[in-house]
């Protein structure tokens, strides 16, 4: 039986990674003691690596696939193929970026007033090149963590990713610039991408998580209402596309099921009441396949 080697990133995003996995239909089961999990999958074999090196550990064959950033990719220079975007991330699903900042009160504004100065950071390269793309010289020091709490004592700025930015205003820091926008990405070894098999596996895998993370975010609504009362109902309904509205055993009658937001759902259903709904049905979602 074929198998396909899947990392499975350890560190920030490993809960959330889970989760997602769980929404999509798969349950994997970590061990404290052990960096292989457990997953009801036959043909899946999980391995917990870092974000930071999922990238080489997919280029050299070790794994045939991997979840991890798009910054991590980009700063091993690791020769991987991105398959596809999974807009997910510790907190929210969003992207993430590497911000510039120093402290709050620094007489900084820019990256050039940062000429000669040291930057500390955990993407040495990207940092790096951003440097390069401004002309500015500056000494980057790699930093293993904690990095927020490094200025002003042991460096003049940081390079740090960033989801809200609350971590870096609860230290007091400013940020300057955006060095680099990422977002979590599903990557394969070329040699592993081009077997028929792990490809469909591997897309198939995708399809069910990146449905996850579509509905996430959203709620399935139904609700009855009479025909003569329908073109206010719509007039208050958002849809993904249009809401499916089907005929009900009463002709005077039909049932409208669509999908929304559910961050508007507070606000929608008094209107609906008002717009004389009926039966009004709120309820959860796993999947959206679009």
């Amino acid at each position: 039986m074929s198998v396909l080697k899947l990392g499975i990133p350890k560190g920030s995003l490993q809960d959330a990674t889970i989760d997602l996995f769980a929404r999509a239909g798969w349950r994997i089961t970590v061990n404290s003691r052990s960096y292989a999990p457990a997953i009801d999958d036959a043909e899946i074999e999980c391995l917990m690596v870092r974000a930071q090196e999922m990238a080489r550990y997919a280029e050299n064959g070790a794994l045939d696939a991997g979840i991890t950033g798009r910054d991590w990719v980009l700063e091993t220079g690791a020769n991987v193929l991105e398959v596809a975007e999974l807009i997910y991330a510790k907190q929210r699903l969003a992207r993430v970026r590497w911000v510039l900042a120093v402290p709050e009160d620094a007489p900084v504004q820019s990256v050039r007033d940062l000429e000669g100065k040291v930057i500390a950071t955990e993407v040495v390269q990207l940092t790096q090149k951003y440097l390069q793309r401004h002309g500015v010289k500056a000494r980057v020091e790699f930093s293993w963590g904690a990095t927020e709490v490094k200025v002003p004592r042991l460096a003049d700025a940081i390079v740090e990713v960033t989801e809200t930015g609350s971590s870096l205003r609860a230290n007091r820091l400013r940020i300057l610039d955006t060095v680099l926008e990422s977002a979590t990405v599903f990557i394969m070894n070329h040699e592993a991408a081009s077997d028929p098999w792990k490809r469909e596996k591997c897309q198939n895998l995708i399809v069910m998580l990146q449905g996850a993370i579509a509905a996430a975010s959203k709620v399935g609504l139904m609700l009855n209402v009479r025909r003569e009362d329908l073109p206010g109902v719509l007039n208050v309904l958002p849809a993904l596309k249009n809401p499916t509205i089907s005929t009900l055993s009463d002709p005077n009658w039909v049932a409208v099921n669509t999908i929304i937001e559910e961050s508007v759902v507070r606000q929608l259903l008094p209107k609906l009441k008002t717009a004389k709904a009926q039966g009004i049905v709120e309820y959860p979602l796993n999947k959206i396949v679009l």
